[in-house]
């Protein structure tokens, strides 16, 4: 086996930069089930930021607000929205990560610092990706403290209980029209990442509107990237509408793994999550078109949940509305039963699912 040329172990955390950092950490916990686990900001000497970590199993997310309106944060907020700043990858060495991408092509966006505290240190660095988007590269096998040096472990005494999402599946990006290939060789270059699959807008459009994707894999298969462009239609795809409301290429939404989808969606809804619909007459054929599943077709019709089969098996899924007031990041929940693929079966039940919203939102 090629050995790869950047050893990735997983995502180490995503950062969001958010408007409030204090309510969208209350937001995840009491919707999502994300435990709070360490806090940094102004009580713990980090003057310019406040920073909240939320964790389920191997998912931990950062939100971090601006304490003054003219820093770094505040303008990304005030351009984007709340949007994903940091995708940070989980690696044995920062220093020779950040090193070998940036002799590979890549665009330096923090040199490589050593932080410490009584618990031991974290190393970092960080490169460019599309639009604001950065990746950080974290070190921390001498660390063993609840994140990392900077934070105090903090807790809540809100009463959390876990929807049992596992992981992140996968991240996607959403870049502008003509840049896709850019990116994939991007990362088939500079990260060594495989191409693994490719649509084309045959594969995935309406009467309206259609995309392009293809999806960049890092050699472990634990990093997974699809990156999406608009293709032309005859009004305006979501794609267009993202990057519009944006102000520019982003993270589109994160694919979280559940082990029971059934249970992580029934959660999800009762807490107020809000998914895109299907409707009914998807279900009508599903069997025919899918085969045996093993569960109930009347669970996954009343939760609304999407199934697609590839050669090795089948995988089970749903998208949430967008969980910003721009029509622009969401989740999307994925339970895997053997299929490697992403739903290409579904593509189009769930285009139409997200016109209908656009149209309702007045940008179709």
């Amino acid at each position: 086996m090629a050995k790869d040329i950047l050893p990735l172990n997983g995502t180490d955390h995503i950062e969001f930069y958010v408007g409030n950092a204090k309510q969208a950490a209350h937001f995840y916990q009491t919707a999502f089930g994300f435990k709070l686990v360490a806090y940094a900001g102004p009580e713990t000497g980090v003057r310019d930021r406040a920073s909240y970590v939320v964790q389920q199993e191997k998912i931990r997310l950062v939100l971090t607000t601006a304490i003054y309106p003219d820093s770094e944060i505040a303008q990304h907020v005030h351009q984007h929205g709340d949007g994903v700043k940091v995708l940070a990858l989980w690696v044995d060495d920062a220093e020779e990560s950040f090193r070998s991408t940036v002799a590979r092509g890549a665009k330096p966006a923090m040199e490589p610092k050593t932080i410490t505290d009584e618990f031991g240190e974290v190393k970092m660095a960080s490169i460019h990706t599309y639009g604001e988007t950065i990746h950080t590269f974290v070190e921390r096998k001498n660390y063993n403290g609840v994140f990392m040096p900077g934070y105090v472990a903090r807790t809540s005494e809100l009463q959390v209980e876990p929807v049992g999402l596992k992981y992140v599946d996968h991240c996607v990006g959403n870049v502008e029209l003509g840049r896709m290939n850019d990116w994939v060789k991007f990362y088939e270059d500079v990260m060594g990442f495989k191409l693994l699959l490719t649509f084309d807008d045959e594969d995935i459009s309406t009467e309206y509107s259609a995309l392009m994707s293809k999806v960049v894999s890092n050699g472990n298969g634990y990093i997974k990237f699809p990156i999406n462009e608009p293709a032309e239609g005859k009004k305006k795809s979501q794609i267009d509408e993202y990057l519009e409301f944006y102000r520019g290429p982003g993270v589109q939404h994160i694919a979280v793994a559940t082990n029971d989808i059934l249970h992580t969606v029934a959660e999800l809804r009762r807490r107020g999550v809000e998914f895109l619909k299907v409707p009914e007459v998807y279900y009508e054929d599903l069997i025919e078109r899918i085969g045996h599943i093993d569960e109930d077709m009347a669970d996954l019709r009343k939760l609304n949940i999407l199934v697609d089969r590839d050669d090795e098996g089948y995988l089970l899924q749903i998208f949430t509305k967008p969980v910003e007031d721009r029509p622009t990041v969401f989740y999307e929940i994925i339970q895997r039963k053997g299929a490697k693929s992403f739903g290409k079966g579904n593509f189009k039940a769930l285009f139409e699912a997200i016109e209908r919203e656009q149209a309702l939102r007045g940008n179709l």
